[in-house]
């Protein structure tokens, strides 16, 4: 997405828990000289300590992180896409690792908006919320990492009732997203689910464009938006034509 936004022309400030990761991005953008990229690391490599975007943080964090997007003049578009690492498996009765799942993929998210409320109606912005099908429509292997997603979709959607009826200019939009080829995301389902993964930069590419034209939602790949919509149509049926997609023997099928 980064990619997407400076050839765009935008200025670009990168949070990353990894800071290897974020200076990989930061030498590629300066090479290609779209732009002079303004990095923001709150983390070591290893991913310890505190990182506000990996959701294991207090609220004062946020604010400084905010307050450095703020000091490049402004802030027009604030895109929350981290995710926190969750096991590909059946429910095994791990609570605290479902509350810490909710911390970094939904708490983080509604503190860091919350911070760029202001800066964003100053701006008459957007936020930009990335999401997954998964919370849209519930699929096996997933119950943290759905419910997570699922919040995402309650707390914003209702936030942007909530913006609407103050008169504010605060543009949000939730990108719903299908099985998309990241290294991260193939190597959970790897011989696990029988289905086709769509290209991760031309899903960044629908969120950046989606985010510009200040949709309410957008759909990667467009067939996602069949499933999102349809979901309440024979659930048993559906939820028997999503079970078609899984390896159970590789997944472990049944719980413990």
């Amino acid at each position: 997405m980064a990619y997407h936004y400076a050839k765009f022309g935008a200025e670009i400030a990168l949070t990353a828990r990894r800071e290897a990761a974020l200076q990989k991005v930061q030498v590629v953008l300066c090479e290609l000289a779209w732009f002079n990229v303004k990095n923001v690391c709150v983390a070591n490599d290893t991913g310890a300590g505190v990182a506000y975007d990996t959701g294991e943080c207090m609220g004062k964090d946020i604010d400084t992180g905010m307050a450095t997007y703020v000091g490049f003049g402004g802030l027009d578009y604030l895109v929350l896409n981290h995710i926190g690492e969750s096991p590909y498996e059946a429910w095994s009765g791990d609570v605290e690792h479902t509350r810490w799942l909710m911390q970094v993929n939904f708490v983080s998210y509604v503190q860091l908006a919350s911070s760029a409320l202001s800066a964003l109606a100053e701006s008459k912005g957007s936020i930009v919320v990335v999401s997954s099908i998964n919370g849209k429509v519930a699929t096996p292997y997933t119950t943290s990492y759905s419910a997570t997603k699922f919040a995402l979709d309650g707390f914003f959607s209702s936030l942007r009732q909530e913006l609407a009826m103050q008169g504010t200019d605060i543009a949000i939009t939730l990108c719903i997203l299908g099985l998309i080829d990241t290294d991260y995301a193939m190597s959970r389902i790897r011989g696990k689910v029988l289905m086709t993964p769509y290209p991760a930069s031309e899903a960044a590419l629908a969120i950046v464009k989606g985010g510009t034209s200040r949709d309410r939602e957008i759909h990667y790949p467009w067939q996602a938006i069949f499933i999102s919509h349809a979901r309440d149509w024979y659930p048993e049926f559906r939820d028997w034509i999503i079970r078609g997609f899984y390896n159970t023997t590789s997944t472990g099928g049944a719980h413990p």
